[in-house]
């Protein structure tokens, strides 16, 4: 990915530099080929040369680009979960692929990472924004998933002689676990995504108390993906699905839904990130009935997202790490959508924007492994920044708005915003 060359300034606005310091008003940002070179009070900004361009942030905030930690980029419009994998043929998914991940960059989010994808379109959609070929937020790639047979995600009937091959790797087993993470090696992702446990969406046999792993094959799992140099993550809501994910050294959680005081301990030992994930629970509660989901799943979803932001609360006030995003891609929960969650864990989970904007930025930059070279603003960092109209710190729902970006930036390149498109004089 090119970043810009020659120097940049954005002044005349507040900076929220992602690390969870107060805003700082009538700020600048100077960028010099690509990359961070001053951020503070603009009366003390260094000397820059004449040519330099100047981006008036209008009065509004200056900040990190977001970060979507738990992003699906081969979903859309999924009504039931055989969407997920039969919906379209595998070539329509990835043009929608290429559409959802420039829609996510041009709702702000400069960086996300996969929580799994159809085949390994995620890691051949990482080559191609890498390369320029199509816009998009910097990605990880975690390609197909891995699930014990009988789990929350093998789904479709025997009799129907199709498999899961596309998207997730069944297993029985450690000796299997451990072939299904040397496909994925050999397919190229940096995160191996697995399936601890149950969901409220299989109230049947796989509900969200349910495990769908051993922790046999979660051990294998994390053992041939690290030696390989991979990271491992696994959808955890039933508690002990997590205690297992923990012992067995899993790199980051997703959901952590229900977290007694021994889960909570453990993670904030090793210091394990968790993506709650927990809008969608809201959405689907919301929205389910419109869509005929069940009346037992809209209530297994109400106790997940009580679960689930009670959890949340613990983790942050203890010093635990979150992450923001998920599951976006569903027919109520679509892509494009992102924000809300930064909305939802202010006004449902009762969070502060500026911890949010952490979770958001920082904390999703680390969880990617990538938090020295983007996620905060500060020297030397990539300048990968959105500036928005309107203050931020005291409306986070500024930010769902598309309209509200005066710019999205990726190495100091306007990638989107009206600055991307300016009016003719």
């Amino acid at each position: 990915m090119k970043s810009a060359v020659g120097a940049t300034i954005i002044r005349n606005g507040q900076l929220i530099d992602g690390a969870g310091a107060a805003p700082l008003p009538h700020a600048a940002l100077v960028i010099v080929d690509g990359r961070i070179v001053y951020a503070g009070a603009e009366a003390a900004a260094p000397e820059t040369p004449r040519e330099a361009k100047i981006l008036d942030a209008r009065g509004g905030t200056i900040m990190p680009g977001l970060v979507e930690a738990h992003f699906h980029p081969t979903y859309f419009n999924v009504a039931a979960l055989e969407d997920l994998d039969i919906k379209y043929p595998v070539e329509y998914v990835t043009l929608l692929a290429a559409a959802n991940a420039r829609l996510a960059l041009e709702c702000g989010y400069t960086a996300a990472r996969s929580g799994g994808s159809l085949f390994n379109i995620d890691v051949w959609l990482k080559k191609a924004i890498e390369n320029d070929l199509t816009p998009g937020p910097r990605l990880a790639a975690s390609g197909r998933e891995i699930c014990g047979v009988g789990g929350l995600m093998d789904w479709n009937p025997d009799f129907r002689r199709i498999g899961m091959e596309g998207l997730v790797l069944l297993i029985n087993g450690p000796d299997e676990a451990r072939a299904a993470v040397r496909k994925l090696v050999k397919d190229g992702v940096e995160w191996v995504k697995t399936y601890p446990t149950g969901d409220a969406a299989a109230p049947d046999v796989n509900d969200h108390h349910t495990l769908c792993m051993t922790f046999e094959e979660m051990h294998a799992v994390v053992a041939t993906a690290h030696n390989h140099g991979l990271k491992v993550t696994g959808h955890c809501r039933a508690t002990e699905g997590i205690k297992n994910a923990l012992r067995a050294g899993y790199d980051a959680l997703e959901h952590g839904t229900f977290m007694d005081d021994e889960a909570l301990e453990m993670l904030l030992a090793r210091d394990v990130p968790v993506v709650p994930a927990l809008y969608f629970e809201l959405a689907s509660i919301q929205h389910g009935p419109e869509f005929g989901m069940p009346q037992r799943v809209i209530d297994g979803h109400q106790e997940t997202l009580d679960g689930g932001a009670e959890s949340a609360r613990r983790i942050l006030q203890a010093g635990g790490r979150l992450g923001m995003g998920g599951d976006y891609g569903f027919a109520w929960n679509p892509h494009g959508d992102y924000a809300k969650e930064l909305s939802f864990f202010v006004n449902y989970v009762g969070f502060s924007p500026l911890d949010v904007i952490r979770c958001a930025t920082k904390t999703g930059a680390e969880i990617m492994g990538r938090g020295h070279e983007f996620g905060t603003l500060e020297a030397g960092k990539l300048a990968d920044v959105l500036v928005v109209e309107g203050d931020v710190a005291s409306d986070i729902s500024r930010l769902e708005n598309r309209q509200n970006f005066l710019a999205v930036m990726q190495g100091g390149v306007i990638k989107a915003g009206r600055a991307a498109h300016p009016s003719p004089e």
